[in-house]
């Protein structure tokens, strides 16, 4: 008999142009050959070039998603994305610790790949209190890290790793800080808990990375649905994300910042 196939649930917004949210994580998902299922917290109208609305869901209705889905379909781990609103936050919170979920990366999605604002007031305090003390691995650009800690953006690897052994401290189990924006090559930083590793990767040159953070997230937590060690599952994670990267350009879709192409290693 053929091992069971890892089953992983996306917990974000949805994106009708198919590249960011939960259309992101399933696609990624199923690139990296785990059953992918998907909780939407709440709806928003965008395409390559910006986000125009964001209709969040009530939380009654996020949490019946994920209520329905522990009840039937054992979840070998669970990504979090954008959730919003501070009740959306407390809602997927009791859901996921009342369903049991122990593998959880939290991708703290507050800003979009074009500038749009992508969370109400009081969220940041949420996702500080409600999420982060259930995660396995929090997942933040430099921006988002320097949200949730109240204070300023890392300037270099250092301080990314004060930052992550800061997020830490809060109560995450392990912190993964991205630091693509910063000059030169890439740089992200993890820290497991107990020691820091550092990934470096090589800066693709493509305008069409709109999604690059659903994407990283939701390979993380596939390759941890595997059983994959924490270092291990970024560091194969990254390396699927600059390869789709490698192969946007390829997909031509509309005039503004498209998506990696999730299924560069398929469709070929």
């Amino acid at each position: 008999m053929a091992p069971p196939i890892p089953k992983v649930l996306s917990i974000a917004g949805s994106d009708p142009s198919g590249g960011a949210g939960v259309q992101a994580d399933i696609k990624t998902i199923s690139a990296l050959r785990c059953y992918a299922m998907a909780a939407v917290t709440s709806l928003t109208a965008q395409n390559t070039r910006g986000v125009g609305l964001v209709h969040a869901l009530a939380p009654a209705v996020v949490t019946a998603q994920i209520d329905a889905i522990f009840a039937d379909i054992a979840v070998d781990a669970v990504k979090i994305g954008m959730v919003a609103e501070p009740d959306i936050a407390a809602a997927v919170a009791d859901a996921l610790t009342r369903g049991g979920a122990s593998v959880i990366v939290l991708d703290p999605v507050l800003v979009s790949t074009h500038g749009d604002a992508l969370g109400g007031p009081g969220l940041v305090a949420a996702a500080r209190s409600q999420l982060l003390p259930l995660a396995r691995l929090v997942t933040p650009n430099l921006g988002e890290a320097a949200a949730l800690l109240g204070g300023e953006a890392a300037r270099d690897p250092r301080q990314m790793a004060e930052q992550a052994r800061a997020l830490v401290g809060l109560g995450a189990q392990a912190a993964l800080v991205k630091g693509g924006h910063l000059e030169g090559e890439p740089v992200d930083i993890l820290f497991d808990g107990a020691h820091i590793h550092e990934f470096h990767g090589r800066r693709v040159a493509t305008r069409n990375t709109h999604g690059t953070g659903c994407a990283l997230s939701a390979a993380i937590a596939a390759r941890l649905a595997y059983g994959d060690a924490l270092a291990e599952a970024v560091a194969a994670a990254k390396a699927w994300l600059e390869d789709a990267l490698a192969a946007a350009d390829d997909l031509a879709l509309g005039g503004g910042a498209g998506p990696p192409h999730h299924f560069f290693a398929v469709w070929r």
